[in-house]
């Protein structure tokens, strides 16, 4: 059989794995990777190892969820700066102190920990590796104050 016919035939099981794992962004994208995975499945099939629909169903839903961790860790890992604090890096502040007074005006609900991550990346222009170093805990551990801090200064600024 070709996998021209394979294809059309094994589409609507992409579109259900894709709303099994509740795909709603990117969709283009996700069947298209669904498109892959049916494709290696049909390259490697043997048929001393199972049905073929079950081999590709594990195929494309494998290669779905290791996209959407991808996606997930893409995500983590950005700091979005285009919010009015972040913006307003003003080169009229040269006073030093004054800068880091209106740095901690933003900390007042943040944690001991959390305000470190604060003061070390934008008074001290730390990345989270140096910052880890200073304070000897891992980096997923400051990862983790800055996502709490990031979560606590959104909800108090009123930003989404």
């Amino acid at each position: 059989m070709s996998f021209e016919n394979i294809y059309h035939q094994f589409l609507p099981m992409i579109y259900h794995v894709m709303k099994s794992l509740h795909i709603y962004k990117d969709r283009d994208e996700f069947q298209q990777i669904g498109q892959i995975a049916l494709w290696e499945a049909y390259e490697k099939y043997d048929e001393t190892k199972g049905s073929f629909s079950s081999i590709a169903y594990l195929y494309i839903k494998g290669r779905m969820i290791d996209e959407l961790k991808k996606a997930k860790q893409r995500e983590e890992n950005v700091i979005y700066t285009n919010k009015p604090f972040w913006e307003e890096k003003s080169e009229e502040q040269s006073d030093p102190s004054l800068q880091l007074e209106v740095l901690l005006t933003y900390a007042i609900h943040l944690t001991h920990r959390e305000k470190i991550w604060l003061i070390r990346t934008f008074y001290q222009d730390m990345t989270i590796t140096e910052i880890a170093q200073c304070e000897n805990v891992s980096p997923s551990a400051v990862k983790k104050w800055r996502k709490q801090a990031m979560n606590k200064l959104k909800l108090h600024l009123g930003i989404e």
